[in-house]
């Protein structure tokens, strides 16, 4: 069974990768009994969208008023 630190680095790997069946069965695993790492997913994820939106809208930083 996969710790938090372990599964943690995985979300990560996730991010740039697709896992093997192995690590992400241990995730969901992992995932199934753990609130803190399912919150920790939730918060990558809103963080991975809300890049996406920055990056396709073409703004550079202080390229608004007052910045």
């Amino acid at each position: 069974m996969l710790n938090c630190r372990e599964a943690a680095r995985l979300m990560s790997d996730a991010q740039d990768r697709k896992l093997n069946v192995a690590e992400n069965l241990g995730l969901r695993l992992h995932l199934a009994i753990c609130d803190n790492c399912r919150r920790y997913r939730e918060q990558l994820a809103v963080m991975r969208r809300l890049l996406r939106r920055y990056r396709d809208s073409g703004d550079e930083p202080g390229d608004r008023t007052g910045e």
